[in-house]
């Protein structure tokens, strides 16, 4: 069975691809990208565990 293990991470105006880009770097996956409740976007990401 495949474990997973989870982040959120918010995501800086203007420098989403590059915030992105860095996560998928280090195996991370984009599951979604949701309003945050103050406003900003946070993305929530999953990889897989070793």
């Amino acid at each position: 069975m495949t474990k997973w293990e989870y982040a959120t991470v918010p995501l800086m105006l203007h420098k989403e691809a590059q915030i992105l880009n860095a996560w998928g770097t280090d195996g991370w996956e984009l599951v979604s990208v949701q309003q945050g409740p103050q406003g900003g976007l946070i993305a929530f990401m999953k990889r897989v565990l070793n």
